[in-house]
């Protein structure tokens, strides 16, 4: 048997079933589409699902894939053990309503004895224990003795996911040899060890569960099959785990050689660069899907994968940041396969280093408020030496503080953590999360109307060429229901076999317009792509009655879509000039295109300066001014990358792609643009924000766009000069003077002030307490500023007391503590004293040793925190 690549399987088997006549698709995105059940992709078979509910037909009744997937259910387990990973590949071939169990079967012997190589007489097949023709079909047609053939229950052999599609399987088991197994005499097949390895598993998805544990047959059989490429190439290459597997172990050794450590010589080594192997993967991947790191959902998930990444290559001696390093070595030995990663290389490191760097800054901030957690414990705690559960998650949770390093801080001083406490803040929180996605179907989606509608039902679109087209309604429907007319005052949705509307789509607004039939009229508010090609046509009829079957005229609004398509073309021109203006690290990261402004955000990791800004403005202006006609051009995708044609982060794209080119700027895209660049006419940045972390968004004008704002900054402007008695010309050095005479009358305030709270102070009595002087002092309608000049004076007149003084405002409290440096050394503290009267006040407070300051909302507990300011003293 050959040792393949691992690279060399993945085309192998796309190249077999190739040859058994499937469509071969590339991977999806990692991040699902319209499916709000997961976070992120998880088998091959997740973005096939409108393929096998029937929802959408697919572009072929055999299809196969190599799916990159992400499962995170076992994150802690990984580097632990060999076993675990989160980032893998699942090979699947799949049919809808085609073949089935037969040819099924058939193949996925004759891919693994005759085209990968491995022995007959090593492979063992298992069946459900109640799916005889599965049974017989290995048997009498593919000849294996009946005692290698194994029947398991439900729990092994039956792929159900609560209410849908579902039936039993078939997997087939690798003998790696006893010297992979356990010491068990009877291990044989399902033993937990590691010599039987499931390679193969054949999903015959033949049944319908309602979700009560009742199942129907389904009218057209699939299959669904599922084959770890990772776990198949440590079969063909005969080694001990995934990370021995020859792309994988590449990763790895990089990661040895950045630490200096020597993989199998020391198993909590082993462990740090497992893991980080792993989640280097996973988030280069992620990131070339679009992911970036968050507070929430998929991102929170990058997030934690690459800092614990970080944490790892820390506990390895490693200095600096480093996991971009890593990435290039993943990027190396997948990009054949996935040559995205490549194209946005420069984004992947950046994000990386940049989620590094904050990570570090993180754990500096964690540890500071982990020692005041523990101190507030040690002040407050008694004997007890726990540590709250839900305040170590919350270190955890919002600011990604790891808990190994809390665990190890807390055990040199003696405390604990309240390890259930934790576990029950992290389920709330999954549980938390799990209901946020928490969707009505199978789908992942809220059921609508829509789902009722024949799949076989498309739309063509013809508005690239046409502004007005004739068709014929194919469906109606009312906001709930399908019917076969609509009259004068109902809303609902027209669906027709051809239209020039566009649908929202890749950021660009739909279409507004009417659809005519006679003296009846349909007016259309929007308009929605749906599975399966069809253009949703939404709205109210305004007059006369519309019904199936009749010929229509559709007219969308030109003015409004020229609008929209200056917008949306002056967005290409904006993302070029941002990737030479700021790097190539700047990728397209969601767009807003409307009639009278454009939105795009973009990765960048700081704001831009303002030079930045007009350097991106007087490049897009130029592109304007350069008159460039825009060439449209379908392509094979090779050919367009060839071309340098920027695609969208994690869009899934055919085998035929749309390029748009204006000037320099070429790009994949399916949506309106104006025919040449001096339709935009001029181009103006509103404004430039973050947004989140890593990405930013821009808001512009074009064309009338532009020529509004500047009309509404003008009238801005004028009546802002009328309001202060100036002109539009002079208003600077009005404002100028106004604002020089107000610090002038502020700086006179802030003496009266002081001359007041000097007046309110009286006469001052130093008491003695436990042989220490004492000032305490109450002032009314005093603000802090005040209060720490008095406390200065205070302090200049009586160096050797401690002045504690209150002030009350508006039913607020605030407080201030002075000790001099000679009681510090006694043991004296200025927060300890705000922190033991601030509660009488109904407040808390704190600060340093010399000067402290807290405050509350209870003024009439002002001689008590005095008191307790006094006990505390």
């Amino acid at each position: 048997m050959s040792k393949y690549g691992l690279n060399e399987l993945r085309q192998m088997f796309l190249d077999f079933f190739e040859s058994k006549d499937h469509l071969i698709m590339k991977s999806f995105s990692l991040v699902p589409k319209n499916d709000n059940s997961l976070l992120l992709i998880n088998s091959g078979m997740a973005p096939l699902k409108p393929y096998f509910t029937g929802q959408e037909i697919p572009p072929k009744n055999r299809v196969a894939t190599c799916q990159k997937c992400i499962r995170t259910g076992d994150i802690e387990n990984v580097g632990k053990t060999a076993r675990h990973g989160t980032f893998f590949e699942m090979l699947g071939n799949f049919s809808f309503g085609d073949y089935f169990k037969r040819e099924a079967i058939a193949w996925s012997w004759e891919f693994l004895t005759d085209v990968v190589g491995l022995s007959p007489d090593r492979l063992y097949p298992s069946v459900y224990e109640e799916d005889d023709e599965a049974f017989e079909i290995w048997e009498k047609e593919m000849h294996i003795a009946p005692d290698r053939i194994f029947r398991f229950g439900k729990a092994d052999n039956f792929w159900e996911h609560g209410a849908g599609p579902c039936g039993p399987c078939s997997e087939i088991y690798y003998d790696r040899g006893p010297e992979y197994g356990c010491d068990d005499p009877n291990c044989t097949v399902g033993c937990e060890c590691d010599r039987y390895m499931e390679v193969w598993n054949n999903v015959f998805t033949q049944f319908e569960n309602d979700g009560e544990g009742n199942y129907t047959r389904l009218e057209k059989t699939n299959i669904d099959t599922g084959m770890g490429l990772e776990r198949l190439a440590v079969v063909v290459q005969d080694v001990f785990s995934i990370f021995d597997v020859d792309t994988i172990h590449a990763v790895l050794e990089k990661v040895g050689e950045l630490s200096g450590k020597k993989y199998k010589d020391n198993e909590k080594d082993d462990i740090s660069i497992r893991l980080i192997t792993d989640h280097v993967r996973s988030a280069t991947f992620m990131i070339s899907d679009g992911v970036l790191p968050s507070n929430e959902g998929r991102g929170y998930v990058l997030r934690r994968l690459i800092r614990r990444a970080a944490r790892h290559g820390s506990m390895l001696g490693i200095e600096g940041t480093f996991l971009a390093k890593v990435a290039e070595t993943v990027i190396e030995t997948s990009k054949d396969g996935y040559p995205e990663l490549a194209e946005r290389q420069a984004a992947i490191y950046k994000t990386m280093t940049r989620e590094e760097e904050q990570f570090g800054k993180t754990l500096n901030q964690g540890m500071e408020m982990l020692k005041n957690l523990l101190t507030e414990y040690q002040a407050t705690g008694g004997d007890t030496k726990i540590i709250s559960g839900e305040d170590i998650f919350k270190l955890y949770d919002t600011y990604g503080f790891p808990t190994d390093i809390a665990k190890d801080y807390l055990e040199d001083t003696g405390y604990t953590i309240d390890e259930e406490g934790f576990k029950a803040a992290m389920k709330r929180q999954r549980d938390q999360a799990r209901q946020a996605r928490a969707v009505s179907n199978y789908m992942g989606a809220e059921a609508t109307v829509y789902d009722e509608i024949d799949p076989a039902l498309t739309s063509t679109f013809v508005g690239y060429e046409h502004h007005e087209y004739e068709g014929r309604i194919m469906q109606l429907t009312t906001t709930n229901a399908l019917t076969e007319v609509l009259t004068a005052g109902e809303e609902g949705t027209v669906f027709t076999d051809e239209t020039p509307f566009y649908a929202t789509s890749g950021g660009q607004a739909a279409d507004h317009g009417v659809i005519t039939s006679g003296d009846a009229e349909f007016a259309v508010q929007d308009v929605r792509k749906l599975s399966g090609g069809k253009i949703a046509h939404v709205g109210m009829v305004r007059k006369g009655a519309f019904h199936q079957g009749d010929t229509v005229c559709l007219s969308i609004d030109t003015a409004r879509r020229k609008d929209i398509e200056a917008n949306h073309s002056a967005t290409h021109l904006l993302h070029r000039a941002l990737r030479t203006v700021l790097g190539d690290h700047v990728t397209q990261a969601g767009s807003l295109v409307e009639a009278d402004r454009l939105r795009f955000d973009f990765t960048h990791f700081e704001a831009m300066t303002a030079e930045e800004i007009t350097a991106v403005e007087d490049m897009v202006n130029a592109d304007i001014r350069m008159l460039a006609d825009t060439d449209v051009d379908h392509t094979s995708m090779d050919k367009a990358r060839e071309r340098g044609a920027m695609a969208l982060f994690g869009e899934k794209y055919g085998d035929r792609v749309r390029v748009v080119q204006m000037g320099d700027s070429v790009e994949l895209c399916g949506g309106t643009h104006v025919e040449n660049t001096g339709a935009i006419q001029a181009f103006k940045i509103i404004t430039e924000t973050g947004i989140a972390s890593g990405v930013r968004r821009i808001e512009a004008v074009t064309g009338r766009g532009m020529l509004e704002y500047v009309n509404g900054q003008l009238k801005l402007l004028q009546d802002a000069a009328a309001a202060v008695k100036s002109t539009p010309a002079g208003l600077f050095e009005r404002l100028q003077q106004m604002l020089d005479e107000i610090k002038e009358v502020r700086r006179e305030n802030e003496s009266l002030k002081q001359k007041m709270a000097q007046k309110s102070l009286g006469d001052v009595t130093v008491e003695t307490v436990n042989g220490k002087a004492f000032i305490a002092q109450r002032l009314d309608n005093v603000d802090m500023n005040a209060l720490r000049t008095l406390g200065d004076d205070l302090k200049a007149k009586h160096p050797d007391a401690v002045v504690f003084l209150a002030a009350a405002n508006d039913g607020r409290v605030t407080l201030m503590s002075m000790v001099p440096d000679a009681l510090i050394a006694q043991g004296v503290k200025a927060g300890d004293l705000i922190k033991a009267a601030a509660p009488a006040v109904n407040g808390r407070g704190g600060g340093r040793p010399n000067m402290a300051q807290g405050g509350g909302d209870n003024p009439a507990g002002i001689e008590d925190a005095f008191a307790a300011a006094k006990a505390c003293l």
